[in-house]
């Protein structure tokens, strides 16, 4: 055997010196590589032995796995290695897929209550097409075999109080996994396995249903992703809305606590807090996620002072943050919010060229009536939609200033301008609905044809 290591397209040989053989291929009348490893030539054949072995995972195979990414309803685990085979595992096979229903024989809310990310596990390959589906209760032998700490990072241990079957020696947590017979490599005071904790086929009790009833934010929050084991002082993790003097569970003075909605998605807890702390002192700050970990566009903001709240809500309801304009109230007030002053008559824009900002709409306006408002409509990403809507103050003048300027051109391009209707829809003329038209031109067809 030669030393020479090649990798896949390298030309290795001619045809007619010798024959393509395991780990080669002919393209002409050249011998190329198709795989990384070591030339041999045996019996006038050139082969090219693998310097690792693949592995292909099969139906009924048993893999180890890292869960990466967990969703509601499922979730996706990186396939670490397949017992009883050695080499790597292809790579559109890296990643295996799985339902709720197949982690655990327990009603579970979403994932996140039975594993967690970063947790390591074992389970059976059930299909391996189009995607690899993976399989955590087909045998005692499946489920969970190491999980951390969600609060400090620690590893957990089998212990059993009520639903929750693992706990945290370090700092007290307690909760609940799908666990593995050889979870945290046995458990010895159970001869069955710790997969006996799962407590299969029993309805949770009032705790856990309580817990549960929060939703993702009252659960334990996911794994911080720099526990330290290298003998620094660990910084413990803090649950996501608790506030940062570790008061979880105080309750803020009335009129302290503000909802922010209308948040771009990519805005996060930390960009919250530096918009929001220009203002006052803050006891807490959140932006509101899914199991995920994405945005839900909506999060919390909490003041010492009432004072601090109200000068936040003066400077920053209707502030455009990225594009979009966000919306800032009272957490506390059950009230319904009142409407805001009137805005006039509401003109709708359309056909603008995408660089037209609210000056060259006012110039475009010129003295056709007294601009209130203007509000550019953008998608998500901030990107002009090429339409606005556009307020004026003299609501008797609104056919006039549409009969100006509908068809005026603005930078090359006629603009359409009309009355915004409530809705988005017009009126029809004679008060009827559309499907009320439809009907009656059907009535009268009929009539015509039984004529």
């Amino acid at each position: 055997m030669t030393t020479s290591l090649v990798t896949p397209g390298t030309e290795i040989g001619t045809v007619g010196e010798h024959q393509a053989g395991e780990g080669t291929t002919t393209i002409e009348n050249r011998i190329v590589a198709t795989t990384t490893g070591y030339i041999r030539i045996e019996d006038g054949n050139i082969i090219v032995d693998a310097s690792k072995s693949i592995v292909n995972i099969e139906i009924g195979d048993t893999v180890l796995c890292v869960f990466e990414k967990l969703q509601e309803k499922g979730g996706e685990a990186r396939i670490l290695a397949v017992e009883g085979k050695n080499g790597d595992v292809l790579p559109h096979q890296l990643h295996g897929h799985f339902h709720v229903t197949r982690i655990v024989d327990r009603f579970l809310h979403t994932v996140a209550d039975a594993v967690r990310r970063r947790d390591i596990a074992r389970a059976v390959v059930t299909e391996i097409e189009p995607v690899v589906r993976l399989d955590f209760r087909e045998r005692d032998d499946c489920g969970v075999l190491h999980a951390i700490c969600p609060s400090c990072g620690d590893t957990l241990e089998a212990h059993v109080n009520g639903d929750w079957n693992v706990a945290c020696p370090s700092c007290g947590y307690e909760g609940y996994r799908a666990l593995a017979d050889n979870f945290a490599a046995g458990w010895a005071d159970l001869d069955q396995g710790a997969s006996a904790l799962n407590l299969s086929g029993k309805r949770w009790g009032r705790d856990a249903e309580q817990l549960f009833a929060h939703g993702s934010s009252g659960r334990a929050t996911y794994i911080a992703a720099d526990v330290r084991e290298d003998g620094r002082e660990r910084s413990y993790f803090r649950f996501e809305g608790q506030g940062q003097g570790g008061g979880r569970g105080r309750k803020s003075a009335p009129g302290c606590r503000l909802f922010v909605g209308g948040l771009p998605r990519e805005v996060d807890t930390e960009q919250l807090r530096e918009l929001f702390g220009k203002h006052g002192d803050m006891t807490d700050c959140v932006v509101m996620t899914d199991d995920s970990g994405a945005s839900r566009g909506f999060g919390f903001v909490t003041y010492t002072e009432k004072t601090q709240a109200d000068a936040a809500i003066k400077a920053l309801d209707g502030h455009r943050l990225h594009g979009r304009r966000i919306g800032v109230r009272d957490a506390d007030n059950k009230q319904k919010r009142t409407k805001g002053p009137e805005k006039g008559l509401k003109l709708y824009v359309g056909n603008l060229p995408f660089d037209a900002d609210e000056k060259a709409i006012t110039s475009f306006f010129g003295n056709q009536a007294t601009i209130n408002e203007i509000a550019i409509a953008t998608d998500k990403g901030g990107k002009p939609k090429g339409f606005a809507f556009v307020f004026i103050n003299e609501k008797d003048k609104g056919d006039d200033v549409v009969k100006a300027l509908n068809g005026k051109e603005l930078n090359g391009r006629r603009i359409k301008v009309d009355i915004s209707q409530a809705g988005g829809r017009k009126k029809p003329q004679d008060g009827k609905s559309s499907r009320e038209r439809k009907a009656i031109a059907e009535e009268k067809g009929n009539k015509k044809r039984r004529r």
